[in-house]
C-alpha cells in the first residue's frame, strides 16, 4: 500500500502530465506563432528597405546588405544565451527584452544619418529581438508536447513564413506612402506591443528540470552536432541572399516595388506549406530524412533563379525555395530533440543557430560584392554552390544514432 505522501506525489505528477498536449499547450503554439510572425516579418521585410536606404546614403549593395547580415549574426550569437536563460527562468522575461529591443532598434534606425549606424541600431535591435522571440518560444512549445511535438513545432514556426508573406508587401506599400523612416517607426511600435502581449500569455512547460549548462567543447565535439552546424553555416551563406537581393533583382527586370517585395512574401508563404506539411510528415516518416530532403530542395531551387528571365519564373523560384526552407526550419528543433531529447532544447537551438550568424556574415556581403563587380548571375551561382554543399554535409547523419553532448 502506498504511503499518503507517495499517493499525493503520484496525483501531482498525473495532473502535471495531463497538461502536456493539452489546450493550454496549443495556446503556447499560438504564442510562438504570433511572436515569430512579428520578429521575422520585420527582419525579412528588409529587402523592401534595401534600395531606398542604399539610394539615400549612396551606398553599394555589399555595404547595405551588411545591415541585414549583422542582424542575422546578432540573433544567431545571442540565441544561445537567450535559450539558456529561458530554460532556467522561463520565456516571459526574455520575450519582454525582445520587445524593448525591437522598439528601440527600429525607432533609432529611423533617425540615423549615416549608413554604418544602421549596423548598430537595426542590427543589434532587431537581432536581439529575434533571439529573444524565436529560441525561447520554440523551446517552450517543444516542452509542452510529447505525442504531437513535431506537428506543434511545425505550426509554431509557420509564423515565420506567414510574417514574411504579409509584412514584406506591407512594408513596400508603407515605404511608398510614408518613406522608409516612418515605416520603421510604425514597425517598432506595433512589433513591441505584439511581443509584450506574447510575453504576458507565455508560460514555461509544466514538467521542467533545471538544465545543466551545456559544455561548449562537448557539444561541438559531437560528430552529429558538427555536421548539423557545418550544414547550417553553408546554407545560411546562400539562403539569405534572396531575402536581400531578390526584390532589387526583380525591380531591375521590370517589376514594380510592391511586386518585387511580394516575391519575398511568397518565400514566406510557401515556407508555411513546408513547415506544416513536412512537420506533420515527420511524425510518420522520420525527421532526419525529411530534413535532408528540404536542404536538397533549397539547393536545387537556386537553379531556377539562375535561369530566370521573367517574373513568373521568379515566382516559381520563390515558392520552391520557400517550401524547402520552411521545411528544414520546422524540422530543426525536432531533429535536435530526436538526437538529444527536449530537456535542453532552448540551449541546443541557440547553439545551433550561431551557425546562421556566421554564414550570413559571409553570404550576402560576398554576394553583394559579386553583384557590384560581375552582376547577379555569378552571385546566384555562389548561393547555389553553398546551398548544395549544405545538403551534402548532412548525408552522414543517416548512419548516426542518438547521443547526448554536454
Amino acid at each position: 500500500m502506498n504511503a499518503p505522501g507517495a499517493q499525493t506525489a503520484d496525483l501531482e505528477l498525473a495532473a502535471t502530465v495531463a497538461q502536456v498536449d493539452s489546450p493550454q499547450a496549443w495556446l503556447m503554439v499560438a504564442v510562438s506563432f504570433v511572436a515569430l510572425f512579428t520578429v521575422y516579418g520585420v527582419a525579412y521585410s528588409f529587402g523592401a528597405f534595401f534600395k531606398p536606404m542604399a539610394r539615400e546614403f549612396g551606398a553599394g549593395p555589399s555595404a547595405t546588405s551588411g545591415i541585414f547580415s549583422t542582424t542575422v549574426f546578432i540573433w544567431g550569437v545571442l540565441g544561445w544565451p537567450a535559450g539558456y536563460i529561458a530554460d532556467r527562468i522561463g520565456p516571459r522575461p526574455v520575450i519582454i527584452i525582445g520587445a524593448i529591443a525591437i522598439l528601440v532598434g527600429l525607432i533609432t534606425t529611423s533617425l540615423i544619418d549615416r549608413l554604418w549606424l544602421g549596423y548598430l541600431t537595426y542590427g543589434f535591435g532587431v537581432g536581439l529581438g529575434i533571439a529573444c522571440g524565436y529560441v525561447p518560444t520554440v523551446a517552450v512549445v517543444g516542452g509542452w508536447f510529447m505525442r504531437r511535438r513535431n506537428t506543434a513545432l511545425g505550426l509554431a514556426v509557420a509564423g515565420i513564413g506567414c510574417g514574411t508573406l504579409f509584412v514584406a508587401p506591407i512594408a513596400a506599400a508603407l515605404i511608398e506612402r510614408y518613406g522608409w523612416r516612418t515605416t520603421f517607426d510604425i514597425f517598432g511600435v506595433v512589433g513591441a506591443m505584439i511581443l509584450l502581449g506574447c510575453a504576458f500569455v507565455s508560460e514555461r512547460p509544466p514538467i521542467h528540470i533545471a538544465p545543466v549548462p551545456l559544455d561548449f567543447r562537448a557539444v561541438f565535439g559531437d560528430p552529429i552536432f558538427r555536421w548539423l552546424y557545418a550544414s547550417s553555416i553553408l546554407s545560411s551563406m546562400g539562403l539569405f541572399t534572396p531575402f536581400v537581393f531578390l526584390p532589387a533583382f526583380a525591380r531591375d527586370h521590370g517589376a514594380t516595388e510592391v511586386a518585387a517585395a511580394t516575391l519575398v512574401g511568397l518565400i514566406g508563404g510557401a515556407s508555411v506549406v513546408g513547415r506544416l506539411g513536412l512537420g506533420a510528415m515527420a511524425d510518420r516518416l522520420g525527421v532526419v530524412r525529411l530534413y535532408q530532403l528540404c536542404y536538397l530542395i533549397v539547393g536545387l531551387s537556386f537553379l531556377l533563379w539562375l535561369t530566370a528571365n521573367s517574373y513568373p519564373v521568379l515566382i516559381v523560384f520563390a515558392l520552391t525555395l520557400g517550401v524547402g526552407y520552411g521545411g528544414y526550419v520546422a524540422l530543426s528543433p525536432a531533429v535536435l530533440a530526436h538526437f538529444y531529447g527536449a530537456q535542453r532544447l532552448g540551449s541546443l537551438l541557440g547553439a545551433l543557430y550561431t551557425s546562421g550568424g556566421i554564414g550570413v556574415l559571409m553570404g550576402p556581403p560576398v554576394a553583394g560584392f559579386i553583384i557590384g563587380h560581375s552582376g547577379y548571375r555569378w552571385a546566384i551561382a555562389f548561393s547555389f554552390a553553398t546551398a548544395m554543399a549544405a545538403y551534402f554535409a548532412l548525408l552522414p547523419l543517416g548512419a548516426r544514432s542518438r547521443t547526448s553532448p554536454g
